[in-house]
């Protein structure tokens, strides 16, 4: 079940790991808009809700965080799937 990551986490000082789907042209990528990211609670089921042929890959990330523009972004940590 996705979780909004904005209002269970607009009070964190620091950005904290989450298992996620990423949807993203290209996974050269290694930083993406919170608008581009939906939060799960287990990497089962990010790793259940990606779709590759739909650029959407499960990945584990970090955040939101404030980019120096303003925007709420998370950070890559690893994908869960092999595929490069």
């Amino acid at each position: 079940m996705p979780i909004d990551a904005d209002e269970e986490y607009s009070n964190a000082a620091v950005p904290k790991p989450h298992f996620a789907v990423v949807l993203v042209p290209a996974r050269s990528r290694s930083r993406f808009s919170a608008s581009c990211v939906e939060i799960f609670d287990s990497a089962l089921s990010a790793m259940n809700h990606a779709d590759p042929s739909n650029r959407k890959f499960a990945a584990r990330v970090s955040g939101p965080s404030k980019s120096s523009e303003g925007q709420s972004i998370f950070y890559l940590l690893e994908w869960l799937d092999e595929s490069p």
